[in-house]
């Protein structure tokens, strides 16, 4: 029973989706294939659950898609020991840090930077689409629009990650983005956020492709490494790539 209301919950979220999502998946579309044909590049940043696996290095996925990512390691290994008023400190915390990222960042004016983060109120997503404006970096949220209003935004302007990029892609997740309440537990199961974001991601990518067909441009694109001469393909397309820019 749960299941069917998964699969009939996440049916209806994918058809909000595609009914009123359409038009801003193109004119992103847009942006993107101007980018791509000026020199400009693609770059992926998702505090989410799925678009920096799911987004890049997917066979049928374009080469142009380049994730950005962020890791941060303190190693000091120690006994136990009873720490009491130790407080967590976060990434969003970190004074500066949205600048550290774009500079240690490939990005320049004229790219596209997709910010992924269903929440949308955490300091760095706001932090960094604010100052990649400022660089002349062309800004696109994918962002549940409905849960993100209805949370209090952490930056100190006041604002969510929707209220500040160029453009927004909404998944049309629920507060909360569980779909599947339940009773027994008083709570909601099953989040819709990133099968949301993949189908917007894929659809992008899709009018990215036709676009660019269009003006005669051919996208790299990537093979499954199971297939025949995947490695061979695979190679020369990212060369493609290296030297044309999509």
């Amino acid at each position: 029973m749960l299941m069917e209301k998964y699969f009939e919950s996440m049916k209806k979220v994918l058809e909000k989706i595609e009914n009123t999502q359409r038009q801003n998946i193109s004119i992103c579309a847009d942006v993107i294939v101007k980018s791509l044909c000026n020199n400009g590049i693609w770059h992926l940043l998702d505090t989410g659950h799925m678009l920096m696996y799911e987004g890049v290095g997917r066979a049928g996925g374009m080469m142009a898609v380049r994730p950005i990512r962020i890791t941060v390691d303190v190693s000091n290994p120690t006994r136990r020991r009873q720490m009491i008023d130790k407080k967590n400190v976060y990434l969003d915390e970190i004074e500066g840090f949205p600048d550290f990222v774009l500079s240690k960042a490939n990005i320049a004016p004229g790219d596209v930077l997709m910010i992924g983060s269903v929440s949308g109120k955490n300091i760095l997503p706001v932090e960094i689409a604010l100052k990649a404006k400022k660089m002349g970096v062309h800004t696109i949220a994918i962002t549940s629009v409905k849960y993100s209003g209805s949370l209090k935004a952490e930056h100190p302007s006041g604002k969510r990650l929707f209220e500040v990029c160029d453009y927004v892609l909404d998944n049309c997740g629920e507060i909360g983005d569980a779909l599947v309440y339940v009773d027994e537990l008083g709570k909601s199961i099953c989040p819709s956020s990133g099968i949301a974001s993949s189908y917007i991601m894929w659809a992008l990518q899709a009018e990215v492709v036709e676009k660019m067909l269009s003006i005669g441009k051919k996208p790299s694109i990537y093979v499954s490494n199971h297939l025949d001469n995947a490695s061979r393909i695979n190679n020369q397309s990212w060369s493609d790539y290296e030297n044309q820019g999509y």
